[in-house]
């Protein structure tokens, strides 16, 4: 089967599913209909495979084109090289066990096939935001992407409990994201009018050789500011990263979807596809470098007094994601893609195995309620206690290797920045244990009702978790470092190099004595933070405090910088206010007021007119005789006046 079929194909598929449960997914049992969406993501992920192993370098294929002008034109076609076809095995394999996950925890949903539809549409999306060869179609994708999210996220929007929330947390979401979006069109449109063209290698030609183009360092900072503002939207840095948490209101496999390897990994993987232009926008890089700092800081910080286990693990995202911003402002491209391969592996096991101690808790999310679970739950412990160790750093599991080439990369280039990073990496320790200890150790702090209904999850929930265990804890492996063995290391990082533009960038690798000091000092602060974490909420007992008994630093963590308040009274309130101004003022006053009053002028005009219609010959006779004697004043008139 040719390159060509193979793409078409793995397009196709997502479609192919989300059609069918539209036509007739809901006439058919929900094993079918919920079975036939993971079979085609599933096929997606084979076909991904094959690619994988027949495209060494870049291949692009030309859909059709959309339109040719004197100067350009804008072609809807595809780039099949290291890092989409990288990102889409990530998006495949996770979907699928994402599908496969929803089948059980969605079973008793009314909504179970139109959330396989959105699932799927979610999917296509984000292979056209990966395979696109331009910017035109990555910013198809990229709008498929939040539009899916939104339907997502607020997809319990009739719940008689949480239905408006769900729906403000959806529409937080969207505008949010669309805040950002309008940085990706600026962009578009300062690179049409600077290179008269849209496509990746096109644009990265025309930047390295400058031929025939005339651009400033002052033109390619707005560019690069404005992807990244994109950026900042839809990977949710500081100041644009307030929808994710929000975004827990959707069920658990959308969280896991959304967090873990696909939509909040979007603008990472757009920075690094336009590296080209990054390279030499060393401001740009630095914006970057302190944002993603600032977010990770921020967002851990956040983490640490979170109940809500959802609401833990989202803001773990938010300072993983942090972190993989500042591998990219460092210009460590591939070691930030390297974090986005292990953090989709350990964060959609931690967000799968959090839905499942949800469906065995029948919908409980407070760890408050929660406790010695992994007597009830041994699968869900097991593995969730693997997802925890990754995520922590943990010795030798995959997240380890990951952080500690991002924090290897920082301390060459700033040795106290280095510092507040290991300030969040331990923060991280201690909200993952915390969350880890407090749900499935100690005595169970729920009712002796939800105590007798707890149990394991079904096999189509706990697979996924055993197959998301075993690359987190393997995941490493991708992207050794030479300490290990020479010959062969960064297999993930050569690999990525083969994509456009980063092959120009040559990353350094730390000393193996100094990298080797950097892995002691993680792994201590991982293993310390662990027996620390293990005598207070094991040895002690002690569990987490209702909201009324936080003070100073606890109770600014639990209300999360106050930051939503802040938001809530700069931007929502006065936005309230105008919008309330203008609906009393302008809109009844002035707009309905002037269209009923046209409405009541044509009825008076109609009610006149009609009375005019009275069907008496006599009458028709008199206006018509009115009507040649007015004609005849008016030419005389013109006849007399203006001749």
């Amino acid at each position: 089967m040719n390159v060509s079929t193979l793409l078409y194909l793995l397009l196709s598929l997502p479609l192919v599913g989300a059609a069918f449960n539209v036509f007739i997914g809901k006439r058919l049992s929900k094993n079918i209909a919920g079975g036939f969406s993971t079979m085609m993501i599933g096929l997606c992920f084979v076909l991904a495979l094959m690619l994988f192993n027949q495209i060494d370098g870049a291949q692009k294929i030309k859909a059709f084109n959309l339109l040719t002008l004197s100067n350009f034109s804008l072609d809807v076609q595809f780039l099949l090289d290291s890092l989409s076809l990288w990102m889409t095995l990530i998006i495949t394999g996770i979907g699928t066990l994402i599908h496969l996950f929803s089948m059980g925890y969605m079973a008793t949903d009314e909504g179970y096939s139109k959330f396989f539809v959105y699932l799927n549409l979610f999917i296509f999306a984000m292979l056209l935001l990966v395979l696109g060869s331009n910017y035109f179609v990555l910013f198809f994708g990229w709008e498929g992407v939040g539009i899916c999210s939104f339907l997502l996220i607020g997809f319990h929007y009739s719940d008689a409990e949480k239905g408006i929330a769900n729906s403000l947390a959806a529409r937080k979401a969207f505008v949010m994201n669309r805040i950002g979006d309008v940085g990706l069109l600026f962009a578009c449109f300062m690179l049409l009018t600077t290179f008269h063209s849209l496509e990746f290698d096109q644009i990265a030609t025309a930047v390295d050789s400058h031929s025939g183009f005339t651009f400033s360092n002052l033109t390619l900072l707005g560019i690069t500011l404005c992807l990244f503002l994109a950026a900042t939207g839809k990977s949710a840095q500081i100041p644009l990263f307030t929808w994710l948490p929000d975004a827990m209101a959707g069920p658990t496999p959308v969280s896991a979807l959304i967090h873990a390897a696909t939509m909040v990994t979007a603008g990472i993987y757009m920075v690094t596809r336009s590296n080209f232009l990054f390279e030499l926008a060393p401001i740009a890089k630095d914006v970057m470098l302190y944002i993603g700092i600032a977010t990770s800081l921020a967002a851990a910080f956040m983490a640490l007094r979170q109940n809500d286990i959802k609401k833990v693990l989202a803001y773990s995202t938010v300072s993983q994601l942090g972190l993989m911003v500042v591998a990219l402002g460092l210009g460590a491209y591939t070691v930030a893609i390297f974090h986005v391969t292990t953090h989709a592996f350990f964060k959609a096991l931690l967000f799968l195995g959090s839905g499942s101690v949800i469906h065995g808790m029948h919908h409980e999310q407070d760890i408050r309620k929660m406790g010695g679970l992994r007597k009830a739950m041994p699968i869900t412990h097991a593995t969730f206690l693997m997802g925890t160790l990754a995520i922590t750093g943990f010795p030798l599991l995959s997240g380890f290797y990951s952080k500690d080439e991002i924090i290897g990369h920082l301390f060459e280039a700033n040795i106290g920045l280095y510092g507040v990073i290991m300030f969040s990496v331990l923060m991280t320790a201690v909200y993952m244990f915390r969350l880890y200890f407090l749900t499935f150790h100690g005595r169970f702090r729920g009712t002796e009702a939800q105590w007798s209904h707890v149990h394991e999850s079904p096999l189509n929930m706990t697979i996924p978790l055993v197959i998301l265990s075993v690359l987190s804890l393997v995941g490493g492996i991708l992207n050794l470092p030479g300490i290990f063995f020479h010959k062969g290391s960064h297999w993930l990082s050569t690999y990525l190099n083969k994509s456009y533009g980063l092959h120009k960038i040559h990353g350094h690798e730390a000393s193996p004595n100094l990298t080797l000091a950097l892995m002691i000092v993680a792994s201590l602060v991982c293993l310390g933070t662990l027996g620390w974490a293990y005598q207070q909420y094991v040895k002690k007992g002690n569990v987490a405090k209702d909201d009324q008994d936080l003070s100073g630093w606890e109770r600014l963590s639990a209300r999360k910088l106050f930051w939503d308040e802040f938001y809530h009274r700069i931007w929502v309130l006065p936005t309230q206010c105008v919008g309330t101004f203008l609906n009393q003022k302008l809109e009844k006053r002035v707009f309905l007021a002037g269209v009923f009053g046209v409405a009541q002028w044509s009825k008076k005009g109609g009610e006149i007119m009609g009375r005019l219609q009275n069907g008496k010959l006599s009458s028709y006779l008199m206006w018509m005789v009115f009507g040649l004697t007015m004609l005849v004043l008016v030419f005389i008139i013109k006849a007399t006046f203006w001749n």
